[in-house]
C-alpha cells in the first residue's frame, strides 16, 4: 500500500514582502513539495489581494485567512489593545478551523501570535517552531529606564513565552550558540537556513567595489558601516561602497554629509532585483550588523566568490565564517576594525583570491539539498 505524503502546514503572517525569513520559507517549502513530494499548505493572516513576492511551487497550497493585524499600525495606542484582542480571537477560531480541516502531520509556526494558542489546537499534528533571530533580539524589551508595569510585563511574556515554547514537539533556531541560549528547553535543535543562491559565475574580483546588501534600520548598522568608511575612504583612494536595501535612506544619507564622505563613491541604493549581478561586480561583501538571525547574505556572497568582512554579532556571522580562512570576522561594534579589515583586503589581492576560493568551497555546506536532509530527519522522526 503506497504511503500518504507528509502534510506540513507552515504559519506565518505574510509572503507579499522582499524578507530574508519570506524567502528563506518559500524555497525550503518549494524544495520540500518538489523533492520530497510533501503535502504542504501555507496559512497567512496578512497580504489578501498583495501577490506573493517569491514564487512558490503549485503543488503549495496557500491559504490566506485575512485577519489584518497590520490595520493595528494605524490605531492609537488605546483602540490598538481593543483591536488586537479582536483580531486575536478571530485568528484563534479561524485557524483552529483550518487546521482540523486540514489534519496536518506536523505544523510548523514562525512564532508570532499564534504560539500563544497553537498547542491548544487538538488537530493531531506534532507542532515545531521554527524561530529566524537570536533569543536576545526575538521580541525584545527593553527594561531600562522604563516603568516597573513593563517590567513585569516583560518578566511575565518571557516566562509565558518559555512555557509555551516548552510545549512544542521541537524549537529549530539557526546557530548553535542560539541553542544554547535556551537554557530552560530541551526540545531545541539547530539547522542553519539553506543557501538561497546559486550563481552561474563568481566574481573575478576586478572591480573596486565593496557591497553591503541590507535593509535600512537599526539592526543592520549601516550607520557604523559608513563610520568606517569615513576612514577607509582616506586610506584606499581608488575604492567604492554601494549598499542595496530596502527602507529609509534619509539617515543614513544625513550621516553621509555629516562624516563628508565622498557621495560619489559611497552610494545607497534601493533594493535591487538583481543581487547576484550585484555581488558579481564587486570584490568585497561587508555586514555591519549590530545582531543577526543568521546572516543570509553571507552565503550569498561567499558563493559568489567575494571575501567577506563581518561583525562578530550575535549569532550568525560566526556559524558561517572561519575567521582568517574563509572571511574575516571583527570585534561586534568595533568601527576602527572593521575599517581595517576592509582596507586589509583592499590593498591585498592575493588574500582576496584566497579567501574567495575558501568561500566558494566552505559555503557549500548550506546547500539547499544538504539542509533539506535535516529538516526531513527532523520531520520523519518528529510523525511518527
Amino acid at each position: 500500500m503506497e504511503q500518504k505524503p507528509l502534510k506540513i502546514v507552515y504559519l506565518t503572517p505574510a509572503l507579499y514582502m522582499a524578507g530574508g525569513v519570506e524567502r528563506v520559507l518559500t524555497l525550503k517549502a518549494n524544495y520540500f513539495a518538489e523533492h520530497f513530494g510533501y503535502d504542504i499548505t501555507i496559512i497567512l493572516t496578512e497580504g489578501k489581494d498583495k501577490p506573493l513576492f517569491y514564487p512558490i511551487s503549485d503543488k503549495i497550497k496557500v491559504v490566506n485567512l485575512d485577519i489584518n493585524f497590520e490595520e493595528l499600525w494605524t490605531c492609537s495606542f488605546a483602540k490598538k489593545i481593543f483591536v488586537y484582542l479582536k483580531k486575536q480571537r478571530q485568528f484563534k477560531k479561524a485557524l483552529t478551523k483550518e487546521l482540523m480541516r486540514l489534519r496536518p502531520d506536523i505544523t510548523i509556526s514562525l512564532l508570532r501570535r499564534e504560539i500563544n494558542f497553537l498547542n491548544d489546537i487538538k488537530d493531531g499534528s506534532r507542532k515545531i517552531g521554527e524561530l529566524h533571530i537570536n533569543r536576545a533580539n526575538y521580541r525584545n524589551f527593553n527594561t531600562q529606564n522604563v516603568g516597573v508595569v513593563k517590567r513585569l510585563f516583560a518578566k511575565y511574556w518571557s516566562h509565558s513565552l518559555v512555557a509555551h515554547l516548552r510545549c512544542l514537539d521541537k524549537l529549530v533556531v539557526l546557530t548553535e550558540k542560539d541553542r544554547e541560549a535556551w537554557v530552560e528547553l530541551n526540545n531545541v535543535v539547530a539547522i542553519p537556513d539553506p543557501l538561497s543562491l546559486y550563481p552561474k559565475e563568481i566574481s573575478p574580483l576586478t572591480e573596486k567595489r565593496v557591497i553591503a546588501v541590507a535593509r535600512y534600520s537599526h539592526e543592520k548598522g549601516i550607520d557604523l558601516l559608513l563610520k568606517a568608511w569615513s576612514i577607509v575612504e582616506k586610506r584606499v583612494r581608488d575604492w567604492r561602497l554601494e549598499v542595496y536595501g530596502d527602507g529609509n535612506r534619509t539617515p543614513y544619507n544625513q550621516l553621509i554629509e555629516e562624516l563628508r564622505i565622498d557621495n560619489s563613491r559611497c552610494v545607497l541604493h534601493g533594493r535591487t532585483d538583481n543581487v547576484e549581478a550585484e555581488y558579481v561586480n564587486s570584490s568585497i561583501f561587508v555586514l555591519s550588523s549590530r545582531f543577526e538571525g543568521f546572516g543570509m547574505v553571507l552565503t550569498e556572497a561567499m558563493a559568489c566568490g567575494l571575501p567577506v568582512v563581518s561583525f562578530d554579532c550575535p549569532w550568525g556571522p560566526r556559524s558561517i565564517i572561519a575567521n582568517g580562512d574563509d572571511g574575516l570576522l571583527v570585534e561586534n561594534g568595533n568601527v576602527e576594525a572593521l575599517a581595517d579589515s576592509l582596507t586589509r583586503l583592499m590593498d591585498d589581492a592575493d588574500l582576496r583570491q584566497r579567501v574567495a576560493a575558501r568561500c566558494v568551497k566552505n559555503v557549500q555546506r548550506f546547500r539547499v539539498d544538504y539542509i533539506a536532509e535535516c529538516w526531513k530527519e527532523l520531520f520523519e522522526g518528529s510523525a511518527q
